[in-house]
């Protein structure tokens, strides 16, 4: 099986040579896969920062490719329609796999023969050597962190692979589509959805989605993304991709309302358990986060 892993990327040339020198510097055949990078407009020096990648790994079957079309979706599936592997791995610009990622993949794939898509364990790697006070497990996804336990085992319910280190049999793909343009980040804004979009349609034909936690990645925070400001923009950002999701389908619209009034009820009982234990930023910070999904959702004027 042949790996393709595919990295879109927007004005991080500084951490996108860090972030190919890890795949590099992984003991595994460079015959058995290939790197894809798609450059959304960058205006920094991302190129420059490739090129010199390319030219220390001559070896490694390397792709630059620019598309002009703005937003993540545009740029992962132009990534879809470059790659030559028959398996996708989605990876972030600023995100760095384990020294036997590559290994542990082609392990897992081997042994799990109905997997059709698969998410691994991030650890998040915060810049200033600190969690944000505010956070706590039930928010990692803010900060594109999961770890579902030391054991491979389904996605299933709710749960979603997290786009950093994320991948799918090209033959999935073929069968359910590609990412929805009208979803994902474009530029600074805070849009998502497009992966659980994705997901959703992947289960809905019986596709089995698997957690490989030997599969790790470690994503670099940086100090404004711990911010309570950047927690309710993340927040307003998931409400609007929601709306935009279910628009026009007013089953799954109620489905989604009924969810956020049942979240609604867990949010206000962590805020109680955490403010009896005095840890009264953990509790402002979930209803702040709660408040500006449920306004997302429901205000069709909101802008991330």
């Amino acid at each position: 099986m042949k790996f393709s892993l595919l990295i879109c990327t927007y004005n991080r040339d500084k951490y996108i040579f860090e972030t190919l020198n890890h795949i590099a510097s992984n003991a595994f055949d460079f015959g058995k896969y290939e790197l894809v990078i798609v450059d959304n407009n960058c205006t920094d020096n991302t190129s420059a920062e490739c090129h010199r990648f390319q030219i220390e790994h001559p070896d490694i079957n390397f792709s630059y490719v620019v598309e002009t079309q703005q937003g993540l979706s545009y740029a992962r599936n132009r990534a879809i329609a470059e790659a030559k592997g028959d398996f996708l791995v989605f990876l972030d610009d600023d995100a760095y796999v384990d020294k036997d990622y590559l290994q542990n993949l082609d392990s897992m794939l081997k042994q799990y023969l109905d997997c059709s898509a698969f998410g691994g364990k991030i650890t998040p790697l915060y810049e200033n050597g600190e969690e944000p006070y505010w956070m706590n497990k039930r928010m990692y996804s803010l900060v594109s962190a999961i770890d579902k336990g030391p054991d491979v085992c389904l996605f299933e319910g709710n749960s979603f692979p997290i786009g950093a280190n994320c991948g799918f049999r090209k033959d999935c793909i073929k069968q359910v589509g590609v990412f929805n343009v009208q979803l994902g980040r474009c530029k600074n804004n805070q849009l998502a959805g497009e992966e659980k979009d994705l997901f959703y349609r992947i289960r809905s034909v019986g596709f089995l989605i698997y957690y490989f936690p030997s599969v790790h990645v470690f994503h670099n925070i940086p100090v404004n993304r711990t911010t309570l400001e950047f927690l309710c923009k993340s927040g307003l950002g998931i409400g609007i991709s929601e709306r935009i999701r279910t628009k026009g389908n007013n089953i799954a619209r109620i489905k989604r309302y009924f969810s956020e009034c049942v979240k609604w009820a867990g949010s206000l009982a962590l805020w109680f358990c955490y403010t009896i234990q005095g840890k009264s930023p953990k509790a402002k910070a979930i209803i702040k986060f709660r408040a500006a999904v449920t306004k997302g959702l429901l205000s069709k004027d909101s802008k991330s």
